[in-house]
């Protein structure tokens, strides 16, 4: 796994074992992970072509999202940390059916993922650190501040690269 030059984004090939059934593929292996990162839950979510997620920050949970397809994803990822040498700037990755991918993204990373694929919805699975809503989904809080439909700087540029691809 390599780290991205945004301090906090890890970036891992994921490897297709393939042979006369199939194939299977490793999305994480917790020896390989930083020692802060503990996945609590496990979800999968399918994205229609022209549809997108974020963008959005967290600022305790970190995120590993496996792209291992079907489908392709354009995932977009700023530094949101004001006191970062790398603050503002972006990362962007493709990943999918044919680039498969792991990325772990850690707290004041603002992301967003697209998906790009015109033929087939396209699936991204994330082991977050932290519960969605807490234990037993009591709590209201969520450590998730949005940046969809606003003026915000990260939605600005998200649109623009929209309309200039």
């Amino acid at each position: 796994m390599k780290e991205s030059f945004i301090r906090g984004l890890f970036i891992k090939d994921l490897e297709k074992h393939a042979d006369h059934r199939g194939c299977l593929m490793e999305t994480f292996r917790i020896d390989e992970l930083a020692e802060d990162v503990r996945p609590a839950m496990s979800y999968v979510t399918f994205t229609k072509f022209g549809y997108y997620r974020g963008p959005h920050v967290h600022y305790k949970r970190v995120e590993l999202f496996a792209f291992p397809g079907p489908g392709t994803h354009r995932i977009i990822v700023w530094d949101g940390r004001e006191e970062s040498p790398t603050y503002h700037q972006k990362e962007i990755i493709i990943a999918g059916e044919d680039n498969p991918k792991l990325l772990v993204i850690y707290p004041g990373l603002v992301h967003v993922v697209e998906a790009i694929d015109p033929d087939k919805e396209s699936l991204l699975i994330n082991h977050p650190t932290t519960l969605f809503k807490g234990w037993g989904r009591k709590e209201d809080f969520t450590d998730e501040v949005k940046y969809e439909d606003d003026e915000s700087f990260y939605w600005r540029e998200f649109v623009e690269m929209r309309e200039n691809h």
